[in-house]
């Protein structure tokens, strides 16, 4: 199962998607502070949005501490990009941990300090609010509504 955790973020540092989502279990469920719980497509096409919203731009993952038994793993990794919304460059250090089943992920949880990364997103705003549940709670509405709007232009 390392090899599945290993193929899925070289796949993230190459935008490749659908090698991503090929990891996935079709029942996955997926949790992070960003977007809350994703189940099944949705949490594939999560991928997909944000591989697209990448291409082009100076965008890396590095992967470490990579560990898996036959039903369960983790893995640290970081993610360098800028946010588009304010053109700050991001640092983000995750902590993440899954579940297998039939070869595949079917769970997968990422932990990361939301107001760490608010500050670096988005100056002095995410100082003042990353660390409330206000914040998590709106960020999370606008993920989702971002990740709807995807899932309209982009179903198959």
């Amino acid at each position: 199962m390392k090899t599945t955790i290993e193929t899925f973020y070289k796949a993230f540092n190459e935008l490749d998607a659908e090698t991503m989502a090929s990891c996935y279990h079709d029942d996955i469920v997926f949790e992070d502070p960003a977007f809350g719980v994703l189940k099944g497509e949705r949490a594939k096409n999560m991928w997909r949005m944000l591989c697209k919203s990448q291409q082009g731009k100076s965008f890396k993952v590095v992967s470490s501490n990579i560990m898996a038994e036959t039903h369960q793993g983790s893995a640290h990794w970081e993610a360098f990009y800028t946010f588009s919304k304010t053109g700050r460059k991001v640092h983000n250090t995750i902590e993440a941990t899954f579940e297998f089943k039939d070869g595949k992920i079917i769970k997968h949880t990422d932990v990361f300090n939301l107001h760490k990364w608010s500050k670096q997103a988005l100056g002095f705003k995410g100082l003042l609010l990353g660390g409330t549940n206000f914040f998590k709670t709106k960020l999370q509405a606008q993920t989702n509504a971002m990740l709807d709007k995807f899932e309209q232009h982009h179903k198959k």
